[in-house]
């Protein structure tokens, strides 16, 4: 995986040794992830900015704000993803590439942390667990 550092790398290693609140973009494939400190680009779609692709490639990425205790998923699965027709399908796929590419991703930076989706995310989740569980 490429790791991209905003605005430095020796910004963000800085932002790893004092544990600050980071913001990391990872492509869909998994091949690319772009990191900054929260303080440096405060959302996911100007750090993408500042990293010079278009703020409106914010949906072929997976998003987190993590630190050394936890990785918080910005679990938001866009429409088109995959191409998948139907949403339960769709929503699973999301949640299985991301679940992948978010702890490659964290393992590669030495981040053996819980990956968890807030509950203002969770609604997705919740449609494809009730009533759905496959013994």
């Amino acid at each position: 995986m490429e790791i991209i550092s905003y605005p430095s790398k020796e910004r963000v290693k800085e932002g790893f040794r004092i544990d600050e609140p980071m913001l990391a973009v990872i492509s869909f494939d998994g091949k690319k992830a772009i990191v900054a400190q929260v303080e440096d680009s405060f959302e996911h779609h100007i750090l993408l900015k500042q990293a010079g692709y278009s703020e409106l490639d914010i949906d072929k990425f997976f998003r987190i704000v993590f630190d050394k205790t936890e990785a918080n998923w910005t679990f938001v699965c866009p429409a088109d993803y995959k191409n998948v027709q139907f949403k339960d399908y769709r929503i699973r796929a999301f949640y299985k590439d991301g679940y992948a590419a978010i702890s490659d991703f964290l393992q590669e930076i030495g981040y053996l942390v819980e990956i968890k989706i807030p509950s203002r995310y969770s609604r997705h989740l919740k449609m494809i667990t009730d009533d759905s569980a496959v013994l």
